[in-house]
């Protein structure tokens, strides 16, 4: 059965911690929704796509999966050195260095690589807070 933050972890926590699920979800939700729909170059891109497959691909790093998700969208969407880097940050963030960063998205501006950061530690956030409760 799935055990996901919408239907079962967010209600929990509110339960054990009041008011603390609505901090948490609007900070995910934040997060998981910024964009400035560029991509690189090009402008009025819709991300969403590449976000749920960042989001999806640092959830199943950490053992959780979700039947009605395609993963062969992570394949397509995020190279090889980008799913790299994501592991790295996500389960080995004393690794990361200057060289893991600058090697995925070397056309990508930034701030687009900072929002990949937010968005890799906010899923493993979720993910950590998941398997807690």
């Amino acid at each position: 059965q799935d055990y996901t933050w919408e239907d079962h972890g967010y209600s929990l926590i509110n339960r054990l911690y009041p008011d603390v699920g609505q901090l948490l979800d609007e900070k995910f939700q934040v997060v998981y929704n910024l964009t400035y729909n560029t991509l690189a170059m090009h402008c009025g891109v819709d991300t969403s796509m590449l976000r749920r497959a960042i989001w999806n691909y640092v959830h199943c790093i950490f053992g959780i999966r979700y039947d009605d998700y395609n993963y062969g969208e992570v394949n397509q969407l995020l190279e090889r050195s980008l799913k790299v880097y994501i592991k790295t940050v996500a389960c080995y963030p004393e690794k990361t260095t200057k060289r893991t960063y600058t090697r995925f998205w070397r056309h990508f501006k930034h701030s687009e690589k900072v929002h990949i950061n937010l968005l890799l530690l906010e899923a493993r956030m979720q993910a950590a807070l998941l398997y807690a409760l």
